[in-house]
């Protein structure tokens, strides 16, 4: 998978489909490269006629890791956040966002639908307020409007979350650890298979184990605050995709991030939890290439640059 210099940063990245078609940008959550993106799911995107660019954030993936950060106490950071009070980081969602948009400057992509999920939805919400003229259209997957009266993930799900991560050594503890995480996490209506899961956190493991990083970026999402009145600044076409059984990031925050984003649509998918399960991939794809081509229809120029 290549990898670009952007916004002064090595990112890695991948893409799929003709790459003279409207560009679908996906941007994955916390602690997780850009193969949780299945690679069915992008090939389909692409075959509804998009060229879909995945990558890695910062601090995750082959993309570059910020080593000489100053440490972060993920729990003190949690409990700053809480009581109201400013959450020092390394760097923030809007620095992650900027990332994003390097990656479409080297790429030469002038505006692009950005789909993101979980903290990647976080991300695309920064970047549709923030960049509205390189934004098609948005879609917000199992995200949040980081409105902190929201109720909390299940205690086993924020439990999982917050778990001390095995060493790096031990390659069958650190693939048992990811598979017991998305056993709570996971779709209970879409079940992945033991064989399917195991390969899948095995090939996460053996690309890329880096669990310093997912505490820097959860601190750049605490540090971050609440983006309710960034949503109500958003002029693109936004669908607002979200799980009915999410134990991490309750259905509630799906329909809040819906409610301020002016104009957004909501769609509740029974039965998703909180991952990108293949039983979800046919789904997810009609959803989202749906609205992003309604999104091309509605834009001017007719068979603009992507």
């Amino acid at each position: 998978m290549p990898v670009v210099t952007a916004n002064g940063i090595d990112i890695a990245y991948d893409e799929f489909g003709d790459p003279k078609a409207p560009v679908i940008l996906l941007i994955m959550g916390l602690g997780t490269q850009m193969i949780a993106w299945p690679v069915p799911f992008c090939e389909a995107l692409a075959q509804r006629g998009f060229r879909v660019v995945r990558f890695d954030n910062r601090d995750v993936g082959l993309s570059t890791k910020f080593d000489d950060a100053a440490p972060v106490d993920v729990m003190a950071s949690f409990s700053q956040a809480m009581a109201g009070k400013p959450v020092e980081a390394p760097y923030r969602l809007d620095d992650m966002a900027a990332d994003a948009i390097g990656l479409m400057d080297v790429l030469g992509i002038q505006r692009a639908h950005i789909v993101g999920a979980s903290m990647g939805g976080m991300i695309a919400q920064v970047i549709a307020a923030k960049y509205p003229a390189r934004t098609r259209s948005l879609v917000s997957i199992m995200s949040s409007s980081g409105d902190p009266s929201l109720p909390p993930g299940t205690p086993e799900a924020v439990a999982a979350l917050l778990a001390p991560r095995p060493d790096a050594k031990d390659r069958e503890k650190v693939i048992e650890h990811g598979m017991k995480v998305y056993r709570v996490i996971g779709s209970p209506g879409f079940p992945t298979s033991d064989d399917e899961l195991y390969a899948k956190i095995k090939a996460s493991a053996e690309r890329s184990y880096y669990p310093i990083g997912v505490g820097r970026q959860l601190v750049a999402v605490l540090a971050s605050g609440s983006r309710v009145d960034l949503l109500k600044t958003i002029a693109a076409p936004t669908l607002v995709l979200h799980g009915a059984d999410d134990p991490l990031v309750p259905v509630e925050a799906g329909k809040d991030t819906a409610k301020h984003v002016p104009g957004a649509a909501l769609t509740i998918v029974p039965g998703m939890g909180h991952d990108v399960a293949p039983g979800l991939v046919p789904i997810l794809v009609d959803a989202i290439a749906d609205h992003c081509t309604a999104a091309d229809r509605q834009s001017e120029p007719a068979g603009a640059s992507a």
